[in-house]
């Protein structure tokens, strides 16, 4: 099997991911995958496709990981991990949709408007 590469994407976190074939070490900027990420939900967030599956001692993962906090970078590895794996096998396609895997969540912040102080509060109204 050649190398698989794939893109994931949550805020403004994106995740470049390489997929090869062995032992299932997932290498994130060139730490281990429980160095980079402590917490064992965000792990497991991570891993959660591949679990599904059965194939997380199957693949080595090597990632790229910009922007965003802990949690939109987990999640945008998720995303791009889902996507590998339907390119490796198109048959787990069907599966990883119905559990939501292969589903861009397009939740942003929301821009600050000018005149407010926030995107949508806005400063106390005064009669007089």
């Amino acid at each position: 099997m050649e190398v698989v590469n794939a893109i994931g994407r949550r805020k403004s976190a994106i995740a470049r991911i390489y997929v090869s074939e062995g032992t299932g070490k997932i290498t994130i900027n060139k730490k281990d995958l429980e160095e980079y990420f402590p917490s064992a939900i965000l792990q497991y967030v991570v891993k959660q496709p591949l679990n599904l599956l059965d194939v997380a001692e199957k693949y080595d993962i090597k990632v790229n990981l910009d922007g965003g906090g802990f949690t939109g970078q987990s999640q945008a590895l998720r995303l791009a991990i889902a996507r590998a794996l339907v390119k490796i096998n198109a048959d787990d396609k069907k599966t990883l949709k119905s559990q939501g895997f292969l589903t861009r969540d397009s939740r942003a912040v929301e821009r600050k408007k000018p005149g407010q102080p926030k995107a949508r509060r806005r400063f106390q109204f005064s009669k007089r």
